[in-house]
């Protein structure tokens, strides 16, 4: 009894001296109940956050306050504020804080400290502090302590959330010993890390996504033989990974997803066989997958989507028992899909025999070949299966399906695939996404469908099905978040389309294009974000469609009514559509001017009403559309000079097409104020005058375009991508997924006069270039073989005259060429590009030489490019010969007429030649 006695006090007052209490026995310690309540009585708290602390009551009874149950210090204090409530509370100082000398963990979130600057000092005075975390507070400064730091028993230190440090990271953040855990995520550091050396060795946990390192991985983190888990999510990590991995032999998580890393994947990484989670996603590795893989035996998740490898799929995969979730998708992957498959225990789990244990696996966005084998239907955890634009081809049967009990999302669209399944098939799933588009299933509608009581997103595009949808899938679009019908043959009319939950994070997309609809434009829900209904044939006006606004504004985006057979004016109602981002109205027959009500439309970035009966003046109510990339006004019958304010309104102006109008007048200064602009067409208006000189201000046509990034509008990739119709080399091209590296400049069949601006040579990365069908006069300028990308060149039907310039033999990249009827004259430059051309291309001149029948004589050879005076400087060389001509005379005349006229002046004027020549000559001696 005395032994179970003396174990049970030994047990008692180890708890009382090791263990924490929420709610502390005793009171708490005089100088820190009253720190305490001095930060009550100076805290910001209009929501009452901290109502439970009672001035004058127990400071250990307080929420989020722990004391220690004998020496009655805290030694635990929380301060945590729920979403709702965030930036509620405001601390302006943490003075109070050095008080609480025992204080082990200290942790607030979303408290408002950005006026806390002495934030760290004040805690550098916790020696005891084991425990430190600020999420989302608001710090903006963080100090380098330079002298000395306290925080030496610290073992985790959680600084993430905190967006606004703009800085380096302090050296002595990677020199805490004891540090277990540390956690700088979204703090908007900048790099790069310290070289070393660090002191890091309890590290096990290493998190710092969402910053600015911009810099390389830094050698001594893979000397951190104790870390388990890192994660470096967008933090601007560049470079390669480092071939030796030095001690790191523990790791279980890695994440450097969405950063810039461009090596190949090191092989040391296949050997950290306790690793369970492997992301790199989203950067630009290269290279295969080594078989090596197979070595990761613990491993549950790899997902290097997004990056550039390429080669075959590494078949020894499917060997890996544990694997959950398998994304490759987004690379370069290439070879027969079986090859993943064509092992009969490939995904099966240890132990669990005829059991899969994969729930995701992404494929999609590759160049896969070969039929879908009938072996992924046999794996019963299956919920995301993605395969979506490869080449896959075959047919899919109901085999495939037999036992994805669980599958939740079936992406498949953009392959060569049929689906043959009987009419009455009903899957064994419920997805809540389908996307097959692309595939043959028509010409019936795909009846099963109605069984998927949860679908949400649907793509049935491009399937070849025909008639009329059915009017219970009009019913399932109060549910649909994604609704693609488009490029099929349905016909009749379009019911409103009705969504559900009008506050959803997911707003519905809508796209029907392509397709044979007919009647009215549909009413649409307010919350509908995209809507697609171009190339059908809708009839009638807008009015209907866009003034019906009964719930107050819409929340539309894109509006596409293109190609179909709309009449009547725009009507005056945009004011209920202000977060319309993109609007095309083109190929249909709208008639009037643009309303006034446009100028709400702040938000527009794509405007495209070509090929209407639209008149008026350049809108005026576009004045206030400052975020324009592209104005696409051709083929319509507006009149009257651009206005000045065109060059300077839209600073981000990619194109502007208002070819085929009415427009006049002088071409404005102005226009060279549109840097970023890549197309540019005046062409078959009126416009007269000269073209003017600061043409080679459009910094976007001086430097030859790299980058091919696509202005896709869509939330739904590939949908919108912008586009521009361009007339080059004598026909029209539509471009657009390499929209961004195309240059165009046409000015053809207007009235312009003068010559062709010598600033024009400076537009290097321009690449259509047409002046044709004007009153230009005046030579080619000299330096056009400056403009190395040029493709199509057409200045025919001018007053031109003068030589073709040598610099024309330089241009190999021109495809198209056009000089005739012109008054050129000379030989014909000598080059292979040259002289592949028609005949056509140069007749109509006084030209000489291959391609054209006319041989050249001696007297017809082309001076020296070296010497040859361009046109402006050669006029400059003549009036200066003349002016000098005209000052001789008149000084000539103004001197010796005065003398010949005037018999006083003259005789002055021999008195004063004497007396010179007198002073002058030395006196001669007398003989």
């Amino acid at each position: 009894m005395k032994v179970l006695a003396i174990t049970l006090w030994v047990l008692l007052f180890f708890i009382l001296t090791n263990t924490k209490f929420v709610v502390s026995v005793g009171i708490c310690r005089e100088n820190e109940q009253r720190a305490l309540e001095t930060l009550k009585k100076e805290v910001y708290d209009p929501s009452n956050i901290l109502s439970s602390w009672v001035v004058g009551k127990d400071c250990c009874a307080w929420e989020g306050v722990v004391c220690n149950n004998l020496t009655h210090h805290v030694i635990d204090l929380s301060i945590s504020i729920d979403w709702p409530y965030s930036r509620y509370l405001r601390i302006n100082n943490l003075e109070w804080l050095a008080s609480l000398s025992s204080l082990e963990n200290l942790e607030m979130e979303s408290v408002d400290l950005s006026k806390a600057n002495e934030w760290l000092q004040v805690i550098n005075m916790l020696p005891s502090l084991v425990d430190l975390r600020l999420y989302n507070c608001s710090l903006h400064h963080i100090t380098p302590l330079l002298d000395h730091h306290n925080f030496s028993s610290l073992k985790s230190l959680d600084l993430s959330g905190n967006y606004n440090f703009n800085s380096s990271v302090p050296k002595w953040v990677f020199n805490l010993p004891n540090l277990v855990s540390l956690d700088l995520s979204g703090c908007n550091f900048t790099g790069p890390f310290p070289d070393g050396p660090v002191n890091l060795t309890s590290l096990t946990t290493f998190m710092a996504s969402r910053n600015s390192f911009n810099c390389r991985l830094p050698k001594w983190l893979f000397d951190l033989n104790n870390l388990e888990h890192v994660v470096l999510y967008r933090s601007g990590i560049e470079g390669a990974i480092q071939s030796k991995s030095g001690n790191i032999t523990k790791l279980k998580y890695l994440e450097i997803s969405y950063n810039n890393l461009s090596s190949t994947i090191p092989n040391w990484l296949y050997g950290c066989k306790d690793l369970e989670s492997l992301v790199l996603g989203g950067n630009h590795l290269q290279g295969t997958v080594s078989s090596l893989i197979s070595n990761l035996s613990s491993i549950i998740n790899i997902d290097l989507s997004n990056n550039m490898l390429s080669g075959k799929l590494p078949n020894i995969i499917g060997k890996l028992g544990k694997l959950g979730s398998l994304d490759f998708s987004g690379n370069l992957f290439e070879g027969d899909i079986s090859a993943l498959f064509n092992v009969r225990s490939n995904f099966l789990s240890v132990g669990l025999r005829n059991t899969s244990s994969l729930y995701t696996l992404r494929l999609g966005w590759n160049k896969l070949t070969g039929a879908l084998p009938k072996s992924v239907g046999q794996f019963s955890m299956l919920e995301y299966f993605s395969i979506s634009n490869n080449r896959l081809e075959g047919v899919v049967t109901e085999s495939h399906f037999s036992k994805l009990t669980h599958l939740q999302s079936f992406s498949a669209s953009r392959n060569n695939l049929t689906l043959k399944v009987s009419r009455t098939w009903i899957p064994p799933f419920q997805a809540f996404d389908i996307e097959i588009g692309g595939w043959n299933i028509g010409p019936s509608f795909p009846m099963w469908l109605q069984t998927q009581n949860q679908i949400m997103y649907v793509d049935i595009s491009d399937c070849g099905i025909q008639g009329e949808v059915p009017t219970w899938f009009w019913n399932l679009s109060s549910h649909i978040r994604l609704l693609n019908l488009s490029h099929n043959h349905f016909v009749g009319e379009v019911p409103f389309i009705s969504t559900d939950n009008e506050q959803s994070d997911y707003p519905p997309l809508i796209y029907l294009s392509s397709n044979n609809f007919s009647g009215p434009i549909p009413l649409i829900s307010t919350n509908v974000r995209e809507l697609d209904l171009s190339n059908n044939s809708f009839s009638k006006g807008l009015s209907n469609f866009l003034c019906e606004a009964k719930n107050g504004s819409y929340k539309l985006r894109i509006l596409n009514l293109g190609g179909n057979d709309l009449s009547e004016e725009i009507p005056d109602c945009w004011m209920n559509w202000p977060e319309l981002k993109v609007l095309i109205l083109r190929d249909n027959n709208l008639i009037g001017s643009l309303p006034r009500s446009m100028e709400v439309l702040s938000n527009l970035l794509s405007l495209d009403l070509r090929r209407n009966r639209l008149n008026g003046p350049f809108p005026s109510s576009l004045e206030n559309c400052t975020k324009l990339y592209k104005i696409d006004l051709a083929e319509n019958e507006f009149i009257g000079k651009l206005p000045s304010w065109l060059g300077m309104k839209f600073p981000t102006l990619i194109v502007l097409i208002l070819r085929s109008n009415k427009f006049n007048g002088e071409l404005p200064q102005e226009l060279c104020h549109l840097k970023d602009l890549q197309i540019l067409d005046l062409a078959n208006n009126t416009f007269v005058g000269i073209i003017p000189r600061c043409i080679g201000n459009f910094s976007a046509m001086v430097k030859v375009l790299e980058d091919d990034f696509e202005l896709n509008y869509s939330s739904y990739f590939g949908t919108l991508i912008e586009s521009a119709i361009v007339t080059t080399k004598g026909n029209m091209y539509q471009y657009d997924t390499i929209l961004a590296l195309f240059t165009s400049m046409d000015m053809s069949s207007n009235n312009l006069s003068g010559d062709i601006p010598i600033s024009v040579t400076r537009l290097a990365g321009l690449r259509s270039f047409n002046l044709s069908k004007n009153n230009l006069t005046g030579k080619i300028p000299n330096d056009i073989g400056d403009m190395k990308v040029l493709e199509s060149v057409d200045l025919s039907e001018n007053q031109l005259y003068g030589q073709i310039p040598q610099s024309f033999s330089s241009l190999t990249t021109l495809g198209y060429l056009n000089l005739s009827d012109n008054n050129l004259s000379g030989m014909i430059p000598l080059s292979t590009q040259l002289q592949s051309f028609n005949s056509t291309s140069f007749q109509g001149n006084k030209l000489c030489g291959v391609p054209l029948l006319v041989n050249c004589s001696s007297d017809d050879n082309i001076p020296n490019h070296e010497y040859e005076v361009d046109e402006s400087d050669k006029d400059e060389v003549d009036w200066f010969y003349i002016s000098m001509s005209i000052g001789f005379a008149l000084s000539f005349w103004g001197v010796c007429g005065s003398l010949l006229f005037k018999r006083s002046w003259r005789y002055a004027y021999f008195r004063f030649l004497d007396r010179s020549w007198e002073m002058l000559l030395p006196k001669l001696p007398i003989c």
